[in-house]
């Protein structure tokens, strides 16, 4: 598989979506705690904006917190850019090499489907990653990967309902291979999205 070029469909197919949703869903909620659709979107393009010094400042600024600079930036970024900048600036760097520090290009390939999903499930719109680029991911699920993404998956077997693809022992928890996938990266679901005896454990909560 290509994944530069997965990883530059990924991106314009995102950038279209995006260009699409009506006014109001930006300040819709997303997957990401304290995250809103703006939020998400400007950080996905953070690594095609920032030189490495500016980051290197940021960090500063955020006395070295990774996810405190990451979350500052966001605000500013959705705050200072229109929707049609925040989507432009995915289809603009579509074919862009960044990387997730050590994450490799696979990592990239992640970064852009999972912040997507983020988008999209939350906003309850129906678009399916394709098979390849989520089997890309799916393939590289470990213990050492589910405890960098905070995913708690013990006594929980993954079963895929739309793919050969299954992970973990213990009691089968059912849904779609990129539901499952957000799983792995430590997310929280609409209530529905999975099947089994555990599955209150990944139901997303909001407060009133």
């Amino acid at each position: 598989m290509d994944i530069a070029a997965a990883i530059a469909a990924e991106r314009r197919e995102l950038a279209d979506l995006l260009d699409g949703l009506p006014a109001d869903a930006w300040d819709a909620p997303s997957l990401c705690a304290g995250w809103r659709v703006r939020e998400v979107a400007a950080h996905m393009s953070l690594g095609f904006r920032y030189s490495l010094p500016r980051v290197a400042l940021e960090l500063v600024r955020a006395r070295g917190g990774l996810h405190r600079m990451t979350d500052r930036c966001a605000r500013a970024d959705a705050a200072a850019m229109a929707p049609a900048e925040l989507a432009a600036a995915l289809r603009d760097n579509a074919r862009h090499p960044w990387q997730p520090p050590g994450q490799g290009i696979e990592g990239a390939l992640g970064h852009d489907v999972v912040h997507g999903l983020d988008i999209t499930v939350a906003l309850g719109l129906d678009r399916r990653v394709p098979e390849d680029r989520l089997l890309v991911l799916l393939q590289r699920v470990t213990p050492r990967s589910l405890r960098f993404f905070g995913a708690a998956l013990d006594g929980v077997a993954l079963r895929a309902d739309d793919l050969d693809w299954s992970y973990g022992t213990g009691a089968p928890l059912h849904g779609t291979a990129q539901d499952l996938l957000l799983l792995t990266f430590g997310r929280r679901l609409p209530p529905g999205r999975v099947r089994g005896e555990h599955e209150d454990r990944f139901v997303l909560t909001r407060a009133a």
